[in-house]
């Protein structure tokens, strides 16, 4: 076997890991080189262990791998960026930690896409810097939607092929698009979707992120396109998610609080 067969160096974003032995952890890690990996590191439960902190959840690291029998094995490992503020922060974490779902559940192990890793890098970074993270996890839905090939349609009717017009209309799960009146009336499934939120939805997906960072989305049309979102992605998934519900009850703790102060 080959030197570059046996060691590989990549530049990497922790999405989780989980106990492996009394002494290891089992890493899952998306790599710009290689896509999503999964990789024994051996000994970072110990509190010796200097790997250790840059194999946790959103960090940002370089990271070198040695090919094991069954899994590759962390050797060593390097931060780039550790997203200090998303481990500070409940609401950061849960946003950042739905973000790690997405990716792992879209990805295909050992599948580089280097988009997507950009993407990921950026959406961790607005999560880390931004106050509101809103627009950046649209955003990355909608990107990464692209990517996998399940881009939604929102301009065309899926059911009849008429273009949308500025009204009220369904969503089809199942067609993975918007259906006008006509047509949401007569499946049973279609979801009905305001004129407001397909509008946003359309910005969101044919801007770049520069044109739509200091949006404003109304809190009402933002809890409908945020359940919209998750239904679709789910439907997909063919499983719930597991992060939004967190997500929804970290959001409305915060709320409170804000309420009472």
């Amino acid at each position: 076997m080959k030197l570059s067969e046996r060691l590989r160096t990549v530049e990497a974003v922790i999405i989780s890991h989980k106990d492996f032995s009394e002494a290891d952890r089992l890493v899952i890690l998306f790599s710009l080189e290689s896509g999503k990996i999964r990789a024994l590191a051996k000994g970072v439960r110990k509190i010796r262990s200097r790997k250790a902190a840059y194999l946790e959840p959103f960090m940002h690291s370089k990271v070198v791998l040695a090919r094991g029998k069954t899994f590759w094995i962390v050797t060593q490992a390097d931060a780039i960026h550790n997203n200090l503020a998303i481990r500070d922060s409940l609401i950061k974490t849960a946003q950042a930690a739905y973000v790690m779902e997405l990716t792992d559940r879209f990805s295909i192990e050992e599948e580089p896409d280097p988009a997507v890793f950009r993407l990921l890098v950026n959406t961790l970074n607005r999560i880390d810097e931004d106050k509101d993270a809103y627009n950046a996890l649209r955003f990355f839905e909608l990107r990464l939607l692209d990517r996998a090939g399940f881009r939604p349609d929102l301009t065309d009717c899926v059911g009849c092929g008429k273009k949308i017009t500025a009204q009220d209309q369904y969503f089809s799960m199942m067609q993975g698009g918007v259906l006008c009146p006509a047509c949401g009336k007569l499946h049973n499934h279609a979801r009905k979707v305001s004129v407001n939120a397909l509008r946003f939805i359309r910005y969101f997906q044919r801007s770049v992120f520069s044109d739509i960072v200091d949006v404003s989305v109304p809190s009402a049309v933002q809890a409908e396109i945020s359940a919209l979102m998750n239904s679709y992605i789910s439907s997909i998934m063919e499983r719930k998610l597991n992060v939004p519900d967190f997500l929804k009850q970290v959001n409305r703790m915060a709320a409170d609080d804000r309420h009472v102060k």
